[in-house]
């Protein structure tokens, strides 16, 4: 008997050697797989200045420790700054949750799996040691009086020891936004997990370092060896983070890295992150880079706002794009596959 040129579905799917990955990919119509967080303006200034809070602190204590005199003029900045971005990080991640019983929840139980639990922990930790030590930079300088029981009990307290105990928290709080991202299953965040802690705190010790030599060049002339020495350090983690973003950008593939590269979020990392943010302060700093001279005051000032307009704007793009990625069934199909 001829036959009636009818090819059953199952025989066309061989013939086509068709993949379960294909099969799941069409039956999803363009629909994402996965949910994406519900992350939006709150989380994205917390992780900015959650950042700088943290790396600030770290090097507050790096700068008393090995800065000599010009270190003591970085470190009370630096102190300072970090101490004043521990309530907007607190009211960010509050508003975050939604609901303020929602913080005070996490603090009942510690679980170490969870990074939203961890987080909490750090930043409460780290905001111990940090208002600890903020008291004792106020009396050193003067502002808690000469010669009263507040400023004779504070005389006796371990600041050295305090020291060393919060640096572990802080440098924790300025790169665990970056784990924090990587636990989740967005593709995005997920492919190159190992990655995305070192590049936020990169990311992290440049902002901070940028802040506090935008504050030490608006003080003026006074400040000027210890503007010059932690602008340095900027540059140094600035040079960190593109080497990381290289490694970042090269672990991913081409469906997972699109929201990076196009639309709104690709448009914003090319000329706001890579461009203002990190490629026009280094060339603003030029001299500075090849050893000839200091950058200029007004130079200086110019070039730590746009490193932290390039911080708030890479954070941006990080959490969108992720959504963007998130919103890809595509990204996060070629992800299984890749695990299988």
């Amino acid at each position: 008997m001829e036959s009636s040129g009818f090819q059953r579905r199952w025989e066309n799917r061989r013939a086509r050697a068709r993949t379960a990955g294909d099969e799941a990919k069409e039956s999803y119509y363009g629909l994402p797989v996965i949910h994406k967080p519900h992350w939006d303006w709150w989380i994205i200034v917390y992780f900015f200045v959650g950042g700088i809070c943290g790396a600030a602190n770290a090097i507050a204590t790096l700068a008393r420790w090995h800065g000599g005199k010009e270190g003591e003029s970085i470190s009370r900045v630096a102190r300072y700054l970090s101490f004043g971005m521990v309530i907007p990080s607190t009211i960010c991640l509050i508003l975050d949750l939604g609901r303020p019983e929602r913080f005070l929840n996490m603090l009942r139980v510690v679980k170490l799996r969870s990074p939203m639990s961890m987080g909490t922990w750090i930043l409460l930790s780290s905001s111990f040691f940090l208002s600890l030590l903020t008291v004792d930079q106020a009396r050193r300088d003067g502002l808690l009086g000469q010669d009263n029981p507040l400023v004779r009990m504070l005389r006796w307290m371990p600041v050295r020891l305090i020291d060393a105990l919060g640096v572990v928290p802080s440098l924790m709080l300025a790169g665990y936004t970056g784990v924090l991202l990587a636990a989740t299953a967005v593709p995005l965040w997920t492919r190159n997990h190992l990655v995305m802690g070192p590049l936020f705190l990169a990311s992290a010790f440049s902002n901070a370092a940028a802040a506090i030599t935008l504050i030490l060049g608006l003080r003026g002339r006074s400040v000027e060896g210890a503007r010059h020495r932690i602008e340095r350090l900027d540059l140094l983690a600035m040079f960190a983070e593109v080497a990381l973003l290289v490694v970042f950008k090269r672990g991913l593939t081409r469906t997972v890295a699109d929201p990076l590269e196009t639309g709104q979020t690709g448009k914003l990392h090319r000329y706001g992150v890579l461009g203002a943010g990190i490629g026009l302060p280094l060339l603003l700093h030029g001299k500075s880079i090849i050893g000839r001279s200091s950058s200029g005051r007004g130079v200086s000032i110019i070039a730590s706002a746009l490193v932290l307009i390039g911080g708030l704007a890479f954070r941006y793009v990080m959490v969108m794009a992720g959504h963007r990625s998130a919103d890809d069934p595509n990204a996060t199909f070629e992800m299984t596959r890749k695990r299988d």
